[in-house]
């Protein structure tokens, strides 16, 4: 939908560049936008909640990769 209020999510610290060009290949409605405070994932809500939710999952994973389980 066009007219979908668009939402702005702060990138959290530590997320790799690699994570984001992942979270953007899987939401591709999902556009980065630059700030003075730093890049902003901007898009719908729901989208930025899954967004949110992939990039905890892959941070998760990266730790557990570190930590050798």
């Amino acid at each position: 939908m066009e007219d979908e209020m668009k939402y702005e999510m702060m990138i959290p610290r530590g997320v790799s560049g690699q994570i984001l060009a992942r979270l953007l290949e899987e939401y591709p409605e999902i556009t980065i936008k630059q700030s003075d405070d730093g890049p902003l994932l901007l898009g719908e809500k729901e989208k930025l909640e899954e967004a949110r939710d992939y990039i905890v999952k892959a941070l998760n994973e990266r730790v557990k990769e570190l930590e050798g389980h």
